[in-house]
């Protein structure tokens, strides 16, 4: 399945019943696609209407997100981050939407670096909702995308760290 997958531009894939179409453009690492959908799987069950890469209205974009009642201004319940995301963005998203639960998806590395700098950016926030750190193992499109393009993953599957 990987190399069939890898080699296309558009990959359609499922979990939990819904189906996504996920777009690679021509500068994008295979990973950060693979990422964004193992971010939608993996919280889909929580999130029921997660939607993929959409605006919603504040100058930085997510890869994953739930908004109540879809509203593209309203404070989201859940924002995903897939890959290189930088220090300043994580400090003004945590600051600004103290209630969203926040994930940010690693390839095939530690998160130990990663978990400090989250921890010095959340410093002195009071926040109501989570901060995951999710690491996605190298060979991962194998051993959680099937022939058919259905998504089995859960956390218990990965490495992660709730903060």
């Amino acid at each position: 399945m990987t190399s069939d997958l890898l080699l296309r531009r558009k990959w359609t894939l499922r979990a939990h019943g819904r189906q996504v179409v996920f777009v690679k453009r021509s500068n994008e690492r295979s990973a950060h696609v693979l990422m964004k959908a193992f971010v939608w799987a993996l919280y889909l069950p929580q999130y029921p209407d997660l939607k993929v890469e959409i605006a919603i209205g504040d100058r930085f974009k997510p890869d994953v997100v739930s908004l109540p009642n879809d509203d593209p201004f309203a404070e989201p319940r859940f924002w995903g981050e897939a890959g290189q995301v930088a220090v300043d963005k994580i400090e003004s998203l945590a600051r600004r939407y103290r209630h969203t639960h926040f994930a940010i998806a690693k390839w095939d590395t530690s998160l130990r670096p990663f978990e400090e700098i989250v921890k010095r950016a959340l410093h002195g926030l009071d926040r109501t909702a989570p901060f995951d750190l999710i690491c996605f193992p190298a060979d991962s499109a194998d051993r959680f995308i099937d022939d058919h393009g259905e998504i089995h993953l859960r956390h218990d599957d990965v490495e992660w760290l709730r903060l």
